[in-house]
């Protein structure tokens, strides 16, 4: 007699099969119950996405550009659960759609820890790729340990897309090495605007607000990745920053640079704000070297050197350093060498115990496009700030 081969049977197991292979777990049954669970897991999830969006008319977010230690529980069973094999080629269905609610998910909070092992040397490798990624700056140690362990290695080759403009956001990745093109389609020709030279990070913005990914990324040679799936980085990262949202909005409204965003674009800058805290005397900025980031005043005080070539008016010694003006709460710097695109003019120095928050130079481009003409305008201020300390000024635009 013949027998039919249900539909999709196939694929499951030969999925399940795969992972049989890549993990050898000691328990194939017990490994099988997690497997399907967390399969089955991901697939109401999906599901429920749909539903929702089927009774929202509400369009998705428009984005004009583009833009960590621990060892795992070997005695605890339960911490450990492997995930469904991870990839950039399993395209998840669609669910692009209004921003995702965090508060909506309150039941990932009880979903089991994702652990993808990896060697002490893979860690580490890890570790420092992921030192100054902002979206992690305001996670404890233990949530950034949780991020490490959910994170799955991703080996490219050259002209490889790592992610396409267009398809729905799976996973976030964080750069190991490697150089990345970013590629927007402008009038049906791709446009290469940006790129990624052996470090950074790409893909948030689309798991953030469920949209489609606003570009490609393209490896121009060999290189490497690590991972953070789609319900880990709303589960961990997500919901964190929804956290830092309610510290920060209200700050973030009453910056007078700020004011000239619409609410959704002051929203996504709270996003992507990271913040750091220096003591008194700490130096922030260092005169003369590449700008990577650009800061506001949360609370204290910052000062602003420039060593001159020149004596002041006041007879002050060639080479020393100067202080020509100072920063207060809602105040801005940093902003000045990554408008221009050279060396930071000046030298910065926390006056007290003082805080700031932190944009890297990659949200700088892609989310204060509108406000780069009023930094502009300061340039003349700045000048004018040399002149009357020095006599004169060097050209600061170009």
């Amino acid at each position: 007699m013949s027998i039919e081969i249900p539909a999709g049977l196939t694929d499951l197991l030969q999925g399940y099969t795969v992972e049989v292979l890549q993990r050898r777990p000691p328990d194939l049954v017990e490994f099988a119950i997690q497997y399907f669970t967390r399969l089955q897991d991901s697939r109401k999830h999906d599901r429920h996405v749909k539903e929702s969006l089927a009774d929202s008319t509400q369009k998705g977010v428009a984005f004009d550009s583009i833009s960590a230690e621990s060892n795992e529980d070997e005695d605890s069973d339960d911490a450990y659960m492997p995930p469904p094999s991870p990839n950039k080629y399993s395209r998840r269905a669609s669910v692009c759609a209004e921003a995702y609610n965090p508060d909506d998910d309150e039941d990932e909070d009880f979903e089991p820890r994702v652990v993808h092992s990896k060697s002490d040397e893979q860690r580490r490798r890890l570790q420092d790729a992921c030192r100054d990624i902002l979206l992690f700056k305001t996670l404890d140690q233990e949530q950034f340990s949780e991020v490490l362990d959910g994170m799955f290695q991703v080996l490219v080759k050259p002209q490889e897309h790592i992610i396409n403009q267009g398809e729905d956001g799976d996973n976030f990745y964080v750069i190991e090495r490697g150089v990345y093109d970013v590629i927007v389609l402008i009038d049906g020709v791709g446009k290469c605007v940006g790129k990624y030279d052996n470090k950074g990070s790409f893909g948030e913005l689309a798991l953030m607000y469920n949209t489609p990914r606003s570009a490609t990324i393209m490896a121009t040679q060999e290189g490497a990745l690590w991972g953070l799936d789609r319900v880990t980085f709303h589960r961990l990262i997500v919901k964190n920053n929804a956290k830092k949202r309610k510290m920060y909005e209200a700050f973030i409204e009453c910056v007078p640079l700020l004011k000239a965003l619409e609410l959704s674009e002051r929203m996504k800058i709270v996003d992507v704000v990271g913040m750091r805290a220096f003591k008194d005397e700490e130096c922030i900025i260092t005169q003369g070297e590449k700008a990577d980031c650009f800061y506001i005043v949360e609370s204290g005080q910052v000062k602003i050197m420039i060593v001159s070539k020149v004596g002041t008016k006041a007879g002050q010694l060639d080479n020393a350093e100067v202080e020509i003006a100072r920063c207060s709460r809602g105040q801005y710097f940093g902003e000045l060498a990554l408008v221009t695109n050279k060396p930071r003019a000046a030298s910065v120095y926390a006056v007290g115990d003082t805080k700031c928050l932190v944009i890297d130079i990659q949200a700088f481009e892609r989310l204060l496009g509108s406000c780069k003409e009023i930094m502009k305008r300061n340039i003349s201020q700045y000048e004018n700030q040399l002149v009357a300390l020095f006599g004169s000024s060097v050209d600061l635009k170009h």
